[in-house]
């Protein structure tokens, strides 16, 4: 495999305190790794660095082998990095035009936006919610109407912040279920998380936040 993104002393300060200081981070094309630390390790905003959603401080960064910096943040990797978060934003509009905004916005054909918007939906569990309003779904629906809305993307790098926390029962099943897929479609993915069932997952690579510093788990 060879180096989808590379950052070299990755740096963080909340004020006068050291949120972490990664002297490396390296992550592979097609490859899963979840990143794990305790609560306020920086592991959410570790994810929203790397998508462009704060500052970052950095001494080296490397894309796809060519030399980015994270701010401001690139064209190529705006284009091809997408996060989703814990708490997914829905527009007030329908579930399939949450699906399809970032299409759209690409200006990407109609056919083609309605194609893609449904295949995702039927993965995602989630067709028969089309014309819907995204406010009257539940939490488990919401989180797979965005799963849905980055796969439709077909992200280089997919961000997932805690993809199943404030789920239980059937609902977080359905979620963990879909990750494979994303993992497999290609993208390289990485989910910070607590559960131990998507850290289990085959193929998953852990990563862990501790004292400010990244380990590489076995």
């Amino acid at each position: 495999m060879s180096a989808l993104l590379t950052v070299e002393r990755l740096r963080k300060l909340h004020g006068a305190r050291l949120l972490f200081d990664i002297d490396a981070l390296a992550l592979e094309e097609g490859s899963a790794y979840v990143l794990t630390g305790v609560n306020g390790a920086g592991k959410s905003t570790l994810l929203r660095m790397l998508a462009g959603l704060e500052d970052a401080q950095a001494q080296g960064v490397a894309w796809c082998g060519k030399s980015v910096v994270l701010a401001p943040y690139p064209r190529a990797l705006r284009a091809a990095v997408v996060y989703v978060h814990q708490h997914p934003i829905m527009f007030s509009t329908s579930v399939a035009h949450n699906v399809g905004y970032g299409l759209i916005a690409r200006g990407v054909a109609k056919a083609e936006v309605a194609r893609k918007v449904s295949e995702a939906m039927d993965w995602a569990g989630v067709g028969h919610l089309r014309g819907s309003d995204p406010a009257t779904l539940s939490g488990g629906e919401v989180q797979r109407v965005a799963l849905a809305r980055a796969r439709v993307l077909e992200a280089k790098l997919l961000l997932l912040d805690e993809p199943t926390a404030n789920l239980d029962g059937a609902a977080r099943e359905q979620v963990i279920a879909l990750i494979p897929a994303l993992i497999a479609q290609g993208s390289t993915v990485v989910m910070a998380c607590h559960d131990r069932d998507l850290i289990g997952l085959p193929g998953v690579q852990r990563l862990k936040l501790r004292d400010g510093k990244l380990e590489y788990k076995q």
